[in-house]
């Protein structure tokens, strides 16, 4: 049985958090919290310049435990192979914020400073987060490194997106400290046979390069200039989707209904409303190599569109709708050879059955069954999905953050074998 407190799995670990020198380091106080919180010993190692940016004193208060810093201390006799014993005494070491220095530093062998060097020695799982400016990020020694740490079986967790300490907005930032804990939790709960050597590596290749067109949002049907027919959807998997796309290589377009979210970085993104307006555009980009229609597209809409606002009478309002342009079938019949499609289908009983029917009807290569809860579906950080294959295979992923499900989903498309021409 799952305990009800919050992260209960991390009760007694014992976790290294490494903290680099970059304006992300203000996080980690309350990362250190959080796991402190949870009942998790917490022992903090910090590079030379950490300090600059969040004190060794705010550190060592909330951790409990004096902020290690010098390989070679002067004080204690002996302690200049504590990078070992501590190494060997962690269940987990997280490096966040992660900085570009000290990710080539890992990723090279290097162990000038306390941190790396316990990096190198430790048995236990190695979790970073990368932080720094968009450019940085991008440059390919930095996603050199990232490579070869993902290679080691390190967990590599996505940045996020949002204001840079540059004043630029783009990729880079580090993610929250509660998203933060989740991927702890992962990375503990991984055994040695489970830890990805990287999520989708050994398939970026498959993705490089390829036109990716994503669908995400909800579509609005207006009955009158003021009041539409729409759904609740917030667009996260979709944008999740093209984000971990372009970030693998490919080429993104992202068409999207009404949704309140930056675009990812290097996205082409299209703006639409309506259903007529989804399907117009997904149509112009058709001949993408893969298409991922993760939007919630209205079924229905009005039979008839009032030009002016619709004032309330006495008595009831008959409404009568018309079904929409059903997208997916529109590409199916003009498909091109070779090319994927993926659906999603959200669905509050029977399913499977549901999901099945819709891809064999609609051809599709996968389909991504979402069963609206709590914690999936609508409006939510996280998705349960089940992946359901032409080829029969169908797998279950528990609840698991939308980004992380966008690397899921990704992982699986790009391992398909190709689609056999018609």
């Amino acid at each position: 049985m799952t305990s009800s407190k919050p992260y209960a799995e991390l009760r007694g670990r014992h976790i290294l958090l490494g903290v680099c020198g970059g304006i992300a380091a203000y996080k980690s106080v309350e990362l250190v919290r959080l796991l402190k919180k949870a009942g998790a010993d917490v022992q903090v190692l910090a590079t030379p310049d950490a300090g600059r940016f969040v004190t060794p004193l705010t550190l060592g208060t909330v951790s409990e435990r004096p902020v290690l810093t010098d390989l070679f201390p002067e004080a204690e006799e002996g302690s200049w192979t504590r990078h070992v014993t501590l190494g060997r005494w962690a269940d987990l070491l997280v490096v966040a914020p992660a900085t570009a220095q000290t990710l080539a530093k890992i990723a090279g062998g290097f162990c000038d400073n306390l941190l790396v060097a316990t990096v190198l020695s430790a048995r236990c799982p190695i979790l970073v987060c990368p932080a720094m400016d968009e450019d940085m990020l991008a440059h390919p020694a930095t996603q050199r490194n990232l490579n070869t740490l993902r290679s080691c079986g390190y967990f590599v967790a996505p940045t996020a997106y949002g204001p840079l300490a540059s004043g630029l907005t783009g990729q880079g930032r580090l993610p929250e400290p509660e998203e933060i804990m989740q991927r702890v939790r992962e990375a503990l709960a991984a055994g040695p046979d489970d830890r990805p050597a990287h999520p989708g590596a050994e398939n970026d290749d498959r993705l490089r390069n390829k036109h990716v067109l994503v669908t995400a949002g909800p579509t609005r049907e207006y009955v009158d200039p003021v009041r539409f027919l729409s759904n609740p959807s917030s667009g996260k998997m979709g944008f999740a989707l093209a984000e971990a796309a372009a970030r693998r290589g490919a080429r993104v377009t992202l068409v999207s209904g009404p949704a309140q979210l930056d675009t990812p970085a290097r996205v082409e993104r299209i703006d639409v409303e309506t259903a007529e307006e989804m399907h117009d555009a997904v149509m112009a980009h058709r001949a993408a190599d893969i298409v991922i229609m993760a939007a919630a597209v209205a079924d229905y809409a009005p039979k008839e569109r009032a030009l002016q606002k619709i004032k309330k009478k006495n008595g009831e309002m008959t409404l009568r709708l018309r079904r929409t342009t059903d997208i997916l079938y529109a590409l199916q019949q003009q498909r091109s050879e070779g090319q994927l499609l993926v659906g999603f289908a959200l669905e509050t009983s029977d399913g499977l059955e549901n999901a099945r029917r819709k891809l064999r009807e609609k051809n599709l290569d996968w389909i991504a069954l979402n069963m609206l809860a709590a914690d999936s579906g609508f409006e939510t950080e996280t998705n349960r999905i089940t992946l359901l294959g032409r080829d029969g295979r169908e797998e279950t992923v528990p609840a698991t953050s939308k980004r992380e499900a966008a690397e899921i989903i990704l992982d699986r498309i790009a391992s398909a074998p190709d689609r056999p021409a018609a």
